[in-house]
């Protein structure tokens, strides 16, 4: 938990200040980016469980992001970010699927990460135009709406709560049902959509 009171900062006056090593601005700037890490998440390992794995390559996409964002080049923090988050998790999804048995990032230093992660955007993410770094945030809708149409009502309402970062109790509330049915809602999404083809998206 962050104790520095950091709350009247843009995003990138925060960024700056995390780089300019200020105290507690890179963990305060991290906190506000959690539930936007969890969204870029779910959709990946919505079909192959509850694993916290993508949650932490998010957050190292998230850490590169925070370290690396440059301003000049004319892209807002929050998309240099999700670009980054992105990135990370589609990239540990590829790996485990070569390696099923094998940890995300066995072996591997958070500076090795942080370095690759950078190197691998690069220049290349703000080359990219204005139409195509919209479409790189579509990521949910697009989830939603290729995949509703084999779920029920309250399935697909569950979905897009879900994809929304709320917690169980949140969507729970939200959508005037209890946890448990919640819960098994959940699970029912997680069958149907293991039996699509989902290509790269696809954590099974």
């Amino acid at each position: 938990m962050c104790y520095y009171n950091y709350t009247t900062e843009t995003d990138e006056q925060l960024q700056s200040l995390a780089r300019a090593q200020a105290p507690g601005a890179e963990e305060a700037l991290a906190e506000r980016y959690v539930r936007i890490v969890r969204m870029c998440a779910r959709p990946y390992f919505l079909i192959g469980g509850d694993s916290e794995d993508l949650i932490q390559e998010g957050m190292l996409g998230l850490l590169s992001a925070i370290r690396e964002f440059d301003p000049a080049k004319g892209a807002a923090f929050k998309t240099y970010a999700q670009a980054c988050i992105l990135n990370r998790i589609r990239s540990a999804v590829r790996s485990d699927q070569r390696l099923k048995n094998a940890p995300l990032n066995d072996g591997v230093s958070l500076d090795e990460v942080l370095s690759d992660e950078s190197q691998s955007l690069g220049g290349n993410f703000y080359a990219r135009s204005p139409e195509e770094q919209v479409l790189a945030r579509e990521t949910d809708k697009e989830f939603i709406s290729a995949y509703s149409r084999c779920l029920s009502k309250l399935e697909a309402q569950i979905l897009r709560l879900y994809l929304d970062g709320l917690s169980y109790g949140e969507i729970a509330e939200a959508a005037g049902r209890d946890a448990k049915a919640v819960d098994n809602a959940v699970q029912r999404i997680r069958r149907k959509l293991a039996k699509l083809p989902f290509g790269e998206n696809s954590v099974s």
